[in-house]
């Protein structure tokens, strides 16, 4: 760091102490960024959209996660839990996302201190200055963050010294159309389109047993469904629908630090190779259009025009960040994966895979906002290269900032698992 940077970063006179630091989403990050707060004596309020905490989490908990206990769980976290007799599970086991919410993320939001500042259904619907948008810049620092939400029904602000936004991007998907956007015709089939990692062989299943299912995506969300759907018998039909050349982070490389994560890929190749899985790749979706009770998807391969026609359609292209509500904030992006400006060449998944990220803090995710962060998977963008790892890490530094505490803000360590290249249309590597 720069002493320019070092002047820039450094923790001014605390303003507002009387107000609480707010943290957006109450999920892995969120509520590991509480832990870190709590310990340091810092108030917080933590809101969360879901009737629950961690609720994003739960509807995939069908889905086990590469990262064993020892990797899921936050420092400061697991020191709150363990004070209260805690048990962490077997370190090296890698658990399904349901028993992540059981064993350590419903525990953690009920430890007293953390479940009092939780408010939950508090759809954050924007964030600004109180009494400033985005232009005015006289005396912006001094005045304290305004977070306008719906909660049970009515609409009220909540102000706050900083602001940590924890909201991650699993409900917001990136569209089934190669340009983008939503592909032509999207809207009158939308029913017909499940978002990614559907529950297959649970409560779902009535949607896709012995019916022909399209799987759009080339990472682990649709490899996921992909070997779900292969469960349901021979009755049921697969096309593997990639966008792109290949499926480049779907590997079963023994390089791969993450057993896992190998495991997945090899089992997807084996069930290609057998011809349970039907793959087309190089497709360029342009259109969608009913076909009866069916969905036909109309792209482009080779320079010509191709139809698919299958009974339902899984998008498991990945994930972008929901800025809509940040409109007011003065934010500094990257132009091309939209994570923050100065950590994006650090996680760019055209170079970088889940184990080469460098470490990374409060310095990297820093916005001319002052006081303001995003952290965990919306940190990352479109990047889909994101392990809780990374954000326990971020929100460790970031709190240690707010307390400043600089010497300790400025000193991040982080030692993540190898894997192969990252493409841009997978889920996050935990």
């Amino acid at each position: 760091m720069t002493l320019i940077d070092l002047i820039a970063t450094t923790p001014r006179p605390a303003q507002h102490t009387d107000l609480p630091v707010a943290i957006l989403g109450a999920g892995p990050i969120g509520l590991a960024a509480a832990a870190e707060l709590l310990e340091r004596g810092i108030d917080f309020v933590v809101l969360e959209h879901g009737d629950e905490p961690a609720s994003s989490v739960r509807t995939w908990g069908h889905v086990r996660l590469f990262s064993g206990w020892d990797e899921l769980v936050a420092p400061a976290a697991r020191r709150l839990l363990d004070s209260q007799g805690w048990t962490m599970p077997d370190a090296a086991t890698a658990p399904l996302a349901s028993e992540l919410v059981e064993h350590y993320l419903a525990p953690l939001a009920t430890v007293e201190a953390i479940a009092a500042r939780i408010r939950t259904s508090a759809t954050v619907l924007a964030v600004t200055r109180q009494g400033m948008d985005r232009t005015r810049s006289a005396g912006r620092d001094s005045r304290p963050f305004a977070i306008r939400l719906r909660h049970d029904g009515e609409t009220s602000e909540v102000l706050a010294r900083a602001v940590i936004d924890a909201t991650g991007t699993f409900t917001n998907p990136n569209s089934l159309g190669s340009n983008g956007l939503d592909a032509l015709g999207f809207d009158e089939i939308a029913s017909l389109v499940s978002h990614a990692l559907p529950d297959v062989t649970g409560t779902e299943r009535a949607l896709f047993e012995g019916r022909h299912t399209a799987v759009v995506g080339a990472g682990h969300s649709a490899a996921n469904t992909l070997l779900a759907l292969a469960e349901l018998g021979e009755s049921t039909t697969i096309t593997w629908v990639l966008r792109t050349a290949s499926a480049a982070r779907i590997t079963a490389s023994s390089d791969d630090e993450l057993p896992g994560r190998a495991s997945l890929g090899a089992r997807v190749n084996a069930m290609v190779a057998a011809g349970r899985i039907a793959v087309v790749d190089s497709f360029e979706i342009i259109r969608l259009e009913a076909n009866a009770a069916r969905v036909d998807l109309i792209g482009l391969r080779d320079g010509a025009v191709k139809r698919i026609t299958a009974d339902r359609v899984v998008n498991a292209t990945g994930f972008r960040p929901d800025l809509a509500m940040l409109r007011e904030i003065r934010l500094e992006l990257d132009e091309v994966v939209e994570a923050t400006k100065r950590l994006a060449p650090l996680i760019d998944p055209n170079v970088h895979s889940c184990g080469t990220v460098e470490p990374h803090g409060f310095a990297e995710l820093r916005h001319p906002e002052y006081g303001f962060f995003i952290a965990g998977m919306k940190s990352y963008g479109r990047a889909p290269t994101f392990l809780l790892a990374t954000g326990y890490e971020q929100v460790r530094s970031i709190a240690a900032w707010l307390d400043n505490d600089l010497a300790s803000a400025l000193t991040v360590q982080l030692h993540l698992p190898a894997t192969g290249v990252c493409s841009t249309e997978s889920a996050c590597c935990s």
